[in-house]
């Protein structure tokens, strides 16, 4: 029987296992869970990934990202999360790595590790010195750098331009025109007007930008603007939810896509009430009322939510018909 060469396996190795995708459709982003001494629970991510992974409708899932936690990760804790997520669900779905630094040369390290440990796309945060200023050159040898450590797809994340971090629409448009890497956006605009705006135009160009919405505080008013996909926290609690709205609202289905939303729109009120920066946080307590996870640990400087926020998830998951009144799991339908 032949035997593969080193060279072989090196380039094994470094193809994604779904060479060909493009970032579209439903896509979670999977939380990571810790052990009280804040250390990874290994036992406890694979059973959540395969959770996620298990739901019908899903395109992809996204790991090192907002949802895991990745600004409190190491670069070695990156790598392990990966391959994590690589044993338990790369074989059935796309597994989109978010490239989080300050620093474009970091961000490439990052990408070509990604690429080299099975990942399909990558989704690029900005770097947060934007948030002081930023112009286009900037924004071209970011992208430019990542682009050179690794062929992958990219997704831009697209945040509100009031942080800094955003990018002014002409500052987009010459970032697809030349990084032809970059088959998508992540958009997180507050302002339907120009999210609208940015599904119309990207959507249409020669060669299409996939829309990502990231507005899960308002899913059902951003897809019906005609979103290709969504990248959502909060599918790590309600991806069979959310994938049944894309597909509703896919289908021109008004009548169900309200239905679907009225059992959404509890949970998005308490995930993504203020501070926003405990989404996640609020996202765990939820899987732990759910039975999905032991505990919900988060590492400093987030905290651990107080009991009467804990009480209204409680009650937002017996609203979306997740949990009965005693607090028994129910089947979504």
């Amino acid at each position: 029987m032949a035997t593969s060469t080193p060279q072989a396996l090196k380039r094994e190795i470094e193809m994604p296992a779904f060479k060909s995708y493009v970032p579209h459709g439903v896509i979670p982003a999977v939380l990571l869970p810790f052990h009280d001494d804040l250390s990874i629970d290994e036992q406890s991510f694979r059973s959540h990934l395969r959770d996620v992974a298990a739901v019908e409708g899903l395109s992809a899932l996204t790991i090192n990202a907002h949802s895991t936690e990745v600004a409190s990760c190491t670069p070695q804790e990156q790598a392990r999360v990966l391959e994590i997520a690589a044993e338990e669900v790369g074989g059935k779905l796309p597994i989109i790595h978010g490239v989080w630094a300050d620093g474009s040369l970091e961000a490439a390290r990052i990408a070509k590790r990604a690429q080299a440990g099975g990942s399909s796309a990558l989704l690029v945060f900005p770097p947060a010195p934007f948030a002081m200023g930023q112009n286009v050159d900037m924004a071209l040898a970011h992208f430019k750098t990542i682009a050179s450590a690794s062929d992958l797809p990219l997704i831009v994340f697209q945040y509100p331009l009031a942080t800094g971090q955003g990018y002014p629409a002409e500052t987009l448009a010459r970032l697809f025109d030349e990084v032809p890497t970059i088959r998508a956006i992540k958009d997180w605009t507050p302002n339907v007007q120009q999210h609208e705006t940015q599904v119309r135009t990207l959507q249409s160009r020669p060669r299409p930008i996939n829309v990502l919405s990231t507005n899960s505080a308002w899913l059902l008013s951003s897809l019906v603007v005609g979103c290709n996909g969504l990248l959502s926290g909060s599918g790590s609690v309600i991806a069979d939810l959310q994938a049944r709205l894309f597909r509703a609202v896919q289908a021109n289905d008004l009548a169900e896509a309200r239905r679907l939303n009225d059992r959404i729109n509890p949970l998005a009120s308490v995930f993504y009430a203020d501070p926003f920066v405990d989404m996640h946080n609020r996202m765990k307590e939820a899987l732990v009322l759910l039975g999905r996870l032991p505990r919900a640990v988060v590492r400093p400087p987030l905290v651990k939510i107080k009991e009467p926020e804990i009480a209204r998830i409680r009650n937002a998951l017996i609203e979306a018909g997740l949990l009965d009144i005693s607090g028994e799991r129910r089947d979504a339908a």
